[in-house]
C-alpha cells in the first residue's frame, strides 16, 4: 500500500509540474542570473508578446499558462529585449530550453519538444549549408574563364539542391508537423524547362500560368498555424504584387476563394480578411478600394466580421460608404452648388468629353502649389480639347478663394461652392454630403468624370491625369 501512495504521490508530483493542458516551458538561459525574459511570436509582419518569465539567480525561468498557446513560430527574448532564437509551438507545449547566449544556436538543447529538436538540427544544417553556398557565391566571382563558372555554378546548383532535399525528406517523414508547413510556404513552383513547354520552346505566358497554379501548392488555409510565421504574409504580399492582376475584379476572386477554403478555420479566416481589409481600404492603385468595399458586403456587413472592434467597425462601416459613391466606372454623384455669382452651376449640367473636378482649399499650402500648375496644364492641352474643369471651393472662406482665382487668373474654370444654406438642408434631410459621395478629407483632390458623367480616374497627381487624358482620347480618336 506504501508503495502504491508513493507511486500515487510521484505520479501527482509530476502531473502538478507538467499539467495535461495549457503550456510549460521551462528554461535555464546562460549566462543571465536575474532579469526578465519574453516570449514571443510573430503575426504576419508583427512581433508581439505572449508571455513573459522571472529568471532566478541561476538563470532559470518558466513560461506557464492555462490554456494552449495557438501553434506557430515563436522566440525568446532576452531581458535587455534582443531576440536570442525562434522555437516552434505545436501541440506538444511542456518542454524544456537549456541555452547559452554566448555561443547560439549551437548551445540550444530541447528536453521533450520532438519538433524544437528537429527544427534546431534542421536550423544547425541551413547555417553550415549556408556558409558553404555563400563562399561558393563568392568563389563564382572571382572565376574568369567559362570552364572554371561554370563548374562553379553546378557546384552551386547542387548545394541548393541538397539543401531542398534535405527539407522534403523531413517533410515525407513528418508530413503533418510545422516545419513542412513552412517548408512548404518556401517552396517556389518549378517551371517546366524549355523543351518541355508548348511547341518545345520557353512560353513567358506558359510559364507565368504554371507558375501561379501551382504557387500555393501544398499550402493549407486551414491550418492556423500558419498566421504566427514570418513567412506567410511575404508569400501572401509576392502573390498579390507579382502575379494576381491589379484589377478590383481579379483580386476579389482571388481573395474570396482563400476566404472560402479558410472559412473552417476562425483564425485563418480572421487572418486573411484583416489582410485584405488593410491592404485594400486605402490600396496603392487606384480602382483597387472596389476589393474593400466588396469585402465589406461580402463579409463585414453580413456579420462575419464579430471580431473587429466596434470602433474600428464603425471606422470600415463609415469608409465603405464614402467609397461606394464612387467607385471607378460607376456615375458621379450630382454636386448642387453654386458659381462665384451665386448662380446655380450643378455638375450634371456641365456639358463636355470630359470634366476634371478639382476639390480645393485657396488657403492650403499644397492647392496653393498644385492648382496653378493644374491650370497651365488646362490651358496647354486640355482646354483645346474641350476639357472643362469644375473647381469645387472646400473651405478657405469666400474672400481668399475669390483673391485666389483673381490673383491666378483661372478664368477658364467653372468655380463653385456649397452654400450654408445647402449644406444644413442636406444634413437635416439624412442625406450624405458631398465629402462623403467623393470622399474629401484633404485638398487638393482631382476626378476625372467622361461625357456621360462616370467616373474614369480619381485621387491622382495632374501629371497622372494628363496621362489618362491622352490614353482615352487617343482612343476616342482611334475608334
Amino acid at each position: 500500500m506504501r508503495r502504491i501512495l508513493s507511486s500515487l504521490l510521484i505520479v501527482c508530483c509530476l502531473l502538478k509540474a507538467y499539467p495535461q493542458d495549457g503550456y510549460s516551458i521551462r528554461l535555464h538561459l546562460k549566462p543571465y542570473t536575474g532579469g526578465k525574459v519574453y516570449l514571443g511570436y510573430y503575426y504576419g509582419k508583427i512581433k508581439a508578446l505572449a508571455d513573459s518569465a522571472l529568471l532566478n539567480g541561476n538563470g532559470d525561468g518558466l513560461f506557464s499558462g492555462k490554456e494552449k498557446l495557438p501553434g506557430g513560430v515563436y522566440f525568446i527574448v532576452s531581458p535587455n529585449r534582443a531576440i536570442l532564437f525562434e522555437l516552434l509551438m505545436d501541440s506538444t507545449q511542456h518542454f524544456s530550453i537549456d541555452a547559452d547566449s554566448a555561443s547560439l544556436p549551437a548551445s540550444i538543447v530541447f528536453t521533450g519538444s520532438p519538433d524544437n529538436t528537429i527544427f534546431q538540427a534542421y536550423t544547425r544544417y541551413t547555417a553550415a549549408k549556408g556558409q558553404e553556398i555563400m563562399a561558393t557565391q563568392k568563389e563564382l566571382a572571382t572565376k574568369h574563364s567559362k570552364a572554371d563558372s561554370a563548374a562553379v555554378r553546378e557546384r552551386l546548383k547542387n548545394l541548393n539542391t541538397e539543401l531542398q532535399q534535405y527539407r522534403e525528406n523531413l517533410s515525407v517523414k513528418y508530413p503533418s508537423s510545422l516545419l513542412a508547413s513552412l517548408f512548404r510556404l518556401l517552396k517556389e513552383p518549378e517551371v517546366p524547362p524549355a523543351s518541355r513547354q508548348p511547341g518545345g520552346k520557353y512560353d513567358s505566358g506558359f510559364a507565368y500560368r504554371y507558375f501561379k497554379q501551382h504557387y500555393w501548392d501544398g499550402v493549407d488555409f486551414t491550418d492556423a498555424r500558419l498566421t504566427r510565421t514570418p513567412v506567410f504574409e511575404p508569400k501572401l504580399d509576392k502573390y498579390f504584387k507579382d502575379l494576381v492582376p491589379p484589377e478590383a475584379d481579379s483580386i476579389e476572386r482571388e481573395a474570396d476563394m482563400m476566404l472560402l477554403q479558410a472559412r473552417v478555420s476562425k483564425p485563418m479566416f480572421q487572418y486573411l480578411l484583416v489582410y485584405f481589409v488593410q491592404k485594400y481600404v486605402n490600396p496603392e492603385f487606384m480602382g483597387q478600394d472596389a476589393v474593400f468595399v466588396h469585402l465589406f458586403e461580402k463579409y463585414i456587413n453580413t456579420g462575419e466580421a464579430e471580431f473587429f472592434t466596434e470602433k474600428y467597425r464603425k471606422f470600415l462601416n463609415d469608409r465603405a460608404y464614402s467609397l461606394m459613391a464612387n467607385l471607378i466606372g460607376q456615375p458621379a454623384p450630382n454636386l448642387e452648388m453654386v458659381d462665384t455669382t451665386g448662380a446655380l452651376r450643378p455638375l450634371n449640367g456641365v456639358s463636355a468629353p470630359f470634366v476634371v473636378i478639382c476639390f480645393w482649399d485657396p488657403t492650403c499650402s499644397h492647392c496653393k502649389e498644385i492648382v496653378p500648375r493644374l491650370d497651365s496644364m488646362y490651358q496647354a492641352k486640355w482646354k483645346a480639347e474641350g476639357v472643362k474643369i469644375y473647381g469645387v471651393m472646400v473651405d478657405g472662406g469666400r474672400e481668399a478663394w475669390l483673391q485666389f482665382i483673381k490673383d491666378h487668373n483661372l478664368a477658364d474654370w467653372i468655380h463653385v461652392y456649397e452654400t450654408k444654406e445647402h449644406a444644413e438642408a442636406t444634413e437635416k434631410a439624412g442625406l450624405a454630403s458631398y465629402r462623403q459621395l467623393y470622399d474629401v478629407y484633404q485638398t487638393p483632390i482631382l476626378y476625372l468624370l467622361d461625357k456621360d458623367k462616370r467616373i474614369v480616374a480619381k485621387k491622382l497627381s495632374y501629371q497622372q491625369l494628363d496621362q489618362v487624358i491622352d490614353l482615352k482620347l487617343h482612343q476616342k480618336k482611334s475608334n
